[in-house]
Order: structure tokens, then sequence, then C-alpha cells
């Protein structure tokens, strides 16, 4: 591997479509989370249901499971750029909707569905505009220096998830639709931005759609061990160590606070993946790439269990800064890997299909999260998920010996 492949510093600031690409996308992420937390809070506050904060993840999953098959190739055939403005509106009208719905009282304690509605139409947004923008961001930079883009482009999207939950902490007590009017003009500015960006058609004929070409991304990761191997261990750790969906919980009963309280502890990963993410941006990481993303899912595992123990809020936000500071380094290697490997034509497939199995995990682990502390408790879900994390590394370290001893990039 060259040397300047986890390098790069600050040097993809200076393409003028990459800068812009990131000021869109920051502002696409504060718009997301902004709407996230405002639905979250508003789901418990009308319910105080584990299992409907729970419905919420099942809510993102089934858009991203419908659309599985079609939005990595759509990605691959047409131009990303309009993808992500066409996903931007269409969030923006999701959130327009739900201020309409909560500012004439339709949304009420009997009647939740529009909320649900709003996350659904999101996933669908996000199943297309995922895989598009990590595509296009690789191609608006030269090779030398994508693992430094990759990394300043998880410190944008992690600034996003930081500030965003924090602004509708405290933008809820204004009113309720606050939050959501807020995100809506987030969103469009970002598809703004988006529209500035050159644009980038296929010089290539397309390949006909064929069935083959749909499921090319789930074959090449297959007959690739490192990747399947990164990304099967993600699928299982944030499947059943994911606390998001339950932070509600934390902050309004365990740790007796308001909205402030659940805006600190969705904010708090986001201080540790910032850091984690602008050290990797500018420093080298050069040898025992494998052994560190296997560390990095068994640290987090260990901080989620450290979280569900906590009793103070503050303390849990150490263990959370500690556990979005992990996941940072596994997502960044992961990534690198991904980019990489695959050639540029199958790069949406491949993103996409990374997507899925990551993104489903995480909504289904809300889902499987609130399901289950309906059963056990808040507390207990936590800490087993924390647990079962911790154990999946080792076996994943015996499934998987070259990701295990897998030095370098490339």
């Amino acid at each position: 591997m060259a040397d300047g492949l986890m390098g790069g510093g600050r040097a993809a600031f200076a393409i003028r479509d990459y800068s812009i690409y990131i000021a869109s996308r920051f502002l696409w992420g504060l718009g997301q989370h902004i709407q996230t937390i405002a639905i979250a809070w508003l789901v418990y506050e009308l319910t105080r249901d584990p299992l409907a904060l729970g419905l919420i993840g099942l809510a993102a999953f089934v858009p991203v499971i419908v659309l599985a098959l079609v939005s990595g190739p759509v990605a691959d055939r047409y131009d990303r750029r309009l993808i992500i403005v066409i996903c931007s509106v269409t969030m923006a009208a999701a959130s327009a909707g739900v201020m309409a719905a909560v500012l004439t009282g339709y949304v009420h304690a009997g009647r939740t569905w529009p909320l649900y509605a709003a996350v659904i139409v999101f996933g669908a947004a996000r199943a297309f505009s995922g895989p598009a923008g990590q595509a296009l961001v690789m191609s608006l930079v030269p090779r030398e220096i994508y693992t430094s883009a990759a990394a300043w482009n998880n410190t944008v999207n992690q600034s996003a998830t930081l500030i965003g939950p924090s602004i509708g902490g405290l933008l809820f007590p204004f009113g309720a639709m606050v939050p959501f009017a807020v995100a809506c003009v987030s969103l469009v500015a970002a598809a703004v931005l988006a529209i500035m960006i050159s644009a980038r058609p296929k010089a290539e004929a397309k390949p006909p759609v064929t069935f083959a070409m749909l499921v090319a991304g789930y074959q090449f990761i297959w007959r690739t061990p490192v990747i399947l191997g990164t990304i099967t261990l993600d699928l299982v750790a944030v499947l059943f160590a994911g606390a998001t969906a339950l932070l509600p919980i934390f902050a309004k009963d365990i740790f007796e606070t308001g909205p402030w309280g659940l805006g600190l502890l969705r904010s708090m990963p986001s201080v540790g993946s910032i850091l984690a993410a602008l050290i990797l941006a500018n420093f080298t990481l050069r040898w025992h790439v494998g052994r560190t993303m296997f560390a990095s899912v068994a640290i987090y595992g260990l901080a989620t269990i450290g979280f569900g123990l906590s009793t103070n809020i503050f303390v849990g936000a150490i263990f959370l800064v500690l556990l979005g500071a992990a996941d940072m380094v596994s997502v960044v290697i992961r990534q690198t890997l991904i980019q990489i490997e695959t050639p540029d034509d199958m790069r949406g497939r491949t993103i996409a299909v990374h997507n899925i199995l990551t993104g489903t995990s995480n909504q289904l682990g809300e889902f499987e999260s609130g399901v289950l502390a309906s059963f056990i408790g808040t507390v207990p879900t936590v800490v087993t998920g924390g647990v079962i994390a911790v154990v999946s590394t080792f076996i994943w370290m015996r499934l998987f010996p070259d990701l295990r001893n897998r030095e370098r990039f490339s």
C-alpha cells in the first residue's frame, strides 16, 4: 500500500465538488437527525411504551428490505448527484407532512401512524441516497486520499449526528412542530447544494437490468471473505448491542431528565466518533488493520455494557463517547476495505448491500431492543446486547482468519 493511502490530511477540501458535497451531506444529516430524535421523543411521550419505540426501527427497516435489490443498481446506472437531490427533497416533504400533522393536532396518543409513515418515507429515501452518496464521494477524489476522504465524510456525518439531536432536544420545548420545520429547511438546503455539484453522467453504456446484475453485489461480498467478515460482524454487534431505541427511556425514566437529556445521550456517541474520525483523517493507520477492527468492536460491546449499568447520565454519556469512538474506527476500516476491494462499476451495488446489511441491523436492532425490553426490562436488554457483541468478536476472529491477520489495507 502506498503510504499516502491512509493519509491525505485536508487535501480533499481543495476539491470544489467534494467540499460542496460535504456541506450538503452535513445539512442532510442534520435534518435527518433532528427529525429522528423528535419522532422518538414524541412517540414515547404519547405512548410511554418501549414497543412503540421499537416499531420505529421496524418502520425504517421495511423500505430498506423492499428496495434492497434496486437501490444499488440505480446508483450504478444513473447520475448519483440527482439521486441525492431527489432523496433530499423527498425527506423534506416528509418533514413538512409531519409538521402539518402535528400543527393541526392530527397526531395524538390514539393516532401515531403519521409518525411511522414519515419514518418509512425517510427509510426509502435513505435506501437510495446511501449507496449513491458513498459511491459519489469516491468519484470526487483521487484514489490516494480515499481513506482520508472517507474519514472526513464520517466526521461530517457524525457532526450532524452530534448537533442534530442537540438541536432537536432544545427545539422541542418551543412546540412539537418546530423541530420538523427546521429539519425541512435543512433538507431543502442540502438539495440545493447537491445540485451545485458538477454532473458526472455515466460515459459507458448502461448494462441491461438482469437478475444477475441485481444480485452481483451480494455475490461479490460472498466471494470476498475480508469484506464479508467486516460486514457480518458489524451486523451482529449492532443488531444486539444497539441501545439507540431505548435512549428515550434512559433519559425520561432512568436518568429522570427531559428532551435535553435525550439530545445529550443521542449526541455523545458522535462526540467519540468525531474524535476518532479526526485522528484517522490526519494520521496513517498502516499496521494491524484486522486486529484493530476486532478490538474496536469488542470495545463497542464493553462500552454498551457500561452504559447499560450506568445510573448517572454523565457517567452514561462517557460510555457513549467511548462507544462512538470504537464504532467509528470499525466503520472507517470497513468502508476503506470496501472502496479498495470493489471495482467502480460495482461500487454502488456493493455499497448498497453493505448499507442494507448494516443499516437493517440498526433498525432491526432497535426493534429487537424494544421488544426485548418490554419483556425483560431496559437495562438487562442493553447489557445482554453488549455481552453478545464481545462474544461475537472472538467467534468472528476464528471464522475469518484472513481478516484477523490483515496487516494493511492493500
